[in-house]
């Protein structure tokens, strides 16, 4: 049961026996890699108990102030799954987020009244007969001024059940369940066998300086192939069957990433962090293994993983002996310069 942040204290003292459940620091780890939520975090306005004092889990609600200035009220998970597919800092206070999205005006049925002057109105099709717009709100359609005025025809639905039709979700206009849309898969892949590596039409283009020098950094160790861009995968992932890892080594098999929090700290947490997980297991279900270098205090994903404070001298060693570790050091020592 979620319940106010001083009420949850008074309940952990009560049931930990002590004036102090959680030490100072006790969940650092845990916060670390949420920049954004340490800053908005303020213990005066939460009875004065840390951020760090708090589980990821607890049930207990906590109020936020957000860079703008708006003070909200959430609770530790709603706040650790805010970042989505939007990559504005916004998206951390629940307030700014309804201001940046734009606002979605129904939709009026087809019969719906129009303001605009008869002049000016088009036309509306019905199948194969042609009926005039609606009249001005407030006029009276003389009798007979509408083809078969007053004599539905066999077979005619009413204007009402279309309307409704319409705002039933999943049902056409006779009332029959929708069938899902299958989801299409884009047919630039080329047809090549589960896990071989190619240059993919479809792979973005690198956007950080980080990746360009730790590419650069391991082209002067080995003689690898480092235009290859995408695996391809034995699964659909999303809407693709390639994934698209920072660095691809095809003769080693081993995918690299570079992970950072981002600018506004929403890259690889929360559930972008599960997405990043999903991905590791299609390219190890095509025999390649993954080897991510976790920057910002990101938490290691997979057993090779490296946490480092940024790309230097010492973390292209690790990197070396992970590879090493990973395919042997006398065929990883072959390519090298």
């Amino acid at each position: 049961m979620v319940e106010p942040v001083e009420a949850w204290w008074r309940r952990r003292q009560w049931s930990r026996g002590t004036a102090v459940p959680y030490a100072v620091g006790e969940f650092r780890s845990a916060w670390a890699s949420y920049p954004v939520l340490v800053r908005q975090y303020h213990p005066d306005r939460n009875h004065g108990v840390v951020l760090t004092q708090v589980p990821p889990l607890a049930e207990v609600l906590l109020t936020w102030e957000c860079d703008v200035g708006h003070v909200f009220v959430a609770t530790p998970a709603e706040q650790r799954s805010r970042p989505g597919r939007e990559r504005r800092r916004s998206v951390w206070c629940p307030e700014c987020q309804l201001q940046a999205t734009p606002r979605r005006w129904p939709v009026l049925p087809a019969d719906w009244p129009s303001a605009v002057p008869a002049p000016q109105r088009a036309e509306r099709v019905r199948g194969r007969q042609t009926l005039p717009a609606a009249p001005a709100r407030g006029a009276v359609p003389a009798q007979g001024a509408f083809p078969g005025a007053g004599l539905p025809s066999a077979g005619a639905v009413p204007t009402g059940a279309v309307a409704s039709a319409r705002a039933r979700p999943g049902r056409s206009r006779t009332g029959r369940v929708a069938q899902p849309v299958p989801r299409t898969i884009c047919p630039k892949t080329p047809r090549l066998p589960s896990g071989e590596s190619f240059t993919s039409r479809c792979a973005p283009a690198t956007a950080s300086a980080v990746e360009a020098d730790l590419r650069a950094a391991l082209q002067e160790r080995f003689a690898l192939t480092f235009d290859h861009t995408a695996i391809r995968l034995d699964r659909p992932f999303f809407d693709h069957v390639e994934a698209w890892p920072d660095i691809v080594l095809p003769e080693l098999r081993v995918a690299i990433e570079y992970d950072s929090t981002g600018r506004h700290g929403l890259e690889h947490v929360g559930p972008r962090q599960d997405t990043d997980r999903r991905k590791d297991r299609a390219v190890r279900a095509v025999g390649w293994e993954v080897v991510r270098i976790r920057t910002g205090r990101l938490p290691a994903l997979g057993p090779y993983d490296l946490e480092v404070s940024g790309i230097s001298r010492g973390t292209i060693e690790r990197l070396v002996d992970t590879l090493r570790e990973l395919r042997g050091p006398l065929f990883v020592d072959a390519y090298a310069r």
